[in-house]
């Protein structure tokens, strides 16, 4: 009885701990997907919501951007300044993963990984694959709200054919 007791114990462990890491992954990837909501409507207001005041933001081919303000400086001017020009982000399907960052057993964190192509939106053309990259997003919860502390865009390259869609 004592050994079936046990067994029960880790099986109801093991499913909560299932549970609580499926609910963290939800939460991320819908925090992840408003972001980029934003991002693709050229929000800057709303981008601005997703991120630490104290954000680093590390591109492999831009360089580091530090501090919030910086960075909405950065997609105001680089990104969303010409109406008949941006980008549109897509995840790649199944590349998420999502880490938990735990203190004394409590989530204060995640670790967002994955993998995404950008296309380039031009009036009056159809829209086309500019690149595929890797990201790595730290996020931290504050007293209740995710935001983005770090940042990490890296091995940008060509979109292979079977990765995206046109």
């Amino acid at each position: 009885m004592k050994t079936y007791l046990t067994l029960l114990f880790i099986a109801i462990c093991h499913l909560s701990f299932a549970q609580t890491n499926q609910e963290l992954s939800a939460t991320i990837i819908r925090q992840d997907s408003l972001f980029w909501d934003a991002f693709n409507k050229c929000d800057t207001v709303k981008m601005s919501t997703f991120f630490t005041e104290d954000v680093a933001f590390y591109h492999d081919n831009g360089g580091p951007t530090l501090g919030l303000s910086a960075l909405v400086h950065t997609f105001s001017v680089n990104l969303c300044s010409n109406p008949t020009f941006h980008l549109k982000r897509e995840a790649v399907a199944g590349t998420f993963k999502v880490y938990p960052l735990k203190k004394a057993g409590a989530i204060y964190g995640a670790i967002l990984s994955g993998e995404h192509v950008f296309y380039v939106l031009e009036a009056g053309k159809p829209a086309r694959a500019d690149g595929l990259a890797k990201f790595t997003h730290l996020w931290l919860l504050n007293d209740g709200v995710w935001k983005m502390k770090n940042v990490l865009s890296y091995d940008h390259g060509p979109v292979p054919e079977k990765t995206h869609r046109e």
